[in-house]
């Protein structure tokens, strides 16, 4: 179960069998708007809830579950946590990336996890279809660099003049790169993008300004040879792709969650202004971009080989889940 604007994402996961998606955005229903959604929670008789939030409305919505076992993640072990799961696991917060925390969840609740990777599927109509729509052939799509300008507030962008220059000179210094730019599709970030194209002394490949759906967005990702973007969505779909990156993020605690691991991806910070972030120059933005462009053989990227694992291993890993519990 996961937010209903992202359940595209997951159909995409060939290990995921069914995807639930719960409405968060602008704002979840109230306590006694969720009786229809306990209702399916509950006829589905789950066997087991892991609970990766923690959050009050999804404490309360695995308890309701009726599962046997109910694996919770918590910063301590409270009545509450102690009523709403029959396995509540200290997990801290903080320090490293958040996937690598749900990992280390996972692994205390005994579950075989043996490294991080991501694993996805993109249909061949879409991949097709995302060429089509890049004007680019499938074998040589290498050549294209995603932008990603925007966020969703103004301080954790770039001001508009600095990511410009950017633009225009890595565009001069690498004519033969395809530029492809994307946005939301809100009025905010299409006003904006406008302005920003203003400002370029040349005309980028292919602008998408809010018409990618998800699925769309991560074929292009994964066709890319390299994205530019803020601490945004974008972001972590180039990490699930392999995708190299170079990101800005403005300074503030807990930004280690969300900073890409690995030399493939390439971070600089700023501070929060009412321009944008200040402190990031565009030729340090050139300079990490070519850094990655003239890398030919990256370090080992956070998108791992797949690694099938035989049946006794899954099985001991079920076995352990149950000695657990």
């Amino acid at each position: 179960m996961v937010a209903e604007h992202i359940t595209s994402l997951l159909h995409i996961t060939p290990w995921i069998d069914q995807v639930w998606g719960y409405p968060r955005f602008p704002k979840g229903p109230k306590p006694w708007q969720d009786w229809d959604r306990i209702h399916r929670i509950r006829g589905a008789r789950f066997d087991a809830v892991l609970n990766l939030n923690g959050s009050d409305r999804s404490s309360i919505l695995t308890w309701l579950s009726g599962a046997p076992l109910r694996l919770g993640r918590c910063r301590s072990l409270t009545l509450k946590n102690r009523v709403m799961f029959t396995h509540p696991i200290v997990s801290l917060r903080g320090g490293t990336i958040v996937s690598q925390q749900h990992c280390a969840f996972i692994r205390s609740a005994g579950i075989v996890c043996s490294r991080l990777e991501y694993r996805i599927t993109i249909p061949n109509q879409v991949r097709q279809s995302v060429a089509q729509l890049l004007n680019v052939p499938p074998d040589d799509c290498r050549r294209v660099i995603h932008i990603s300008p925007f966020t969703t507030q103004d301080h954790k962008e770039l001001p508009l003049n600095t990511l410009a220059a950017a633009l225009n000179k890595l565009h001069r210094q690498r004519p033969e790169l395809l530029m492809v730019l994307s946005c939301a599709n809100n009025q905010r970030e299409r006003d904006k993008l406008k302005l920003l194209l203003d400002q370029l002394d040349f005309a980028p490949h292919r602008t998408f300004a809010g018409t990618l759906n998800l699925v769309e967005m991560v074929a292009v990702l994964s066709m890319s040879r390299l994205h530019l973007g803020g601490d945004s969505g974008g972001l972590h779909v180039a990490v699930m792709t392999g995708t190299p990156s170079v990101s800005w993020f403005r300074r503030y605690e807990g930004a280690t969650e969300w900073i890409p691991e690995g030399r493939q991806h390439r971070t600089l910070f700023g501070e929060v202004s009412e321009a944008g972030m200040e402190g990031i120059e565009s030729e340090s933005l050139v300079a990490a971009s070519e850094a990655l462009l003239n890398t030919k053989n990256p370090d080992e990227q956070m998108i791992a080989p797949s690694v099938r694992h035989s049946e006794s291993q899954i099985e001991r890993g079920r076995s352990n889940t149950l000695k657990r519990a």
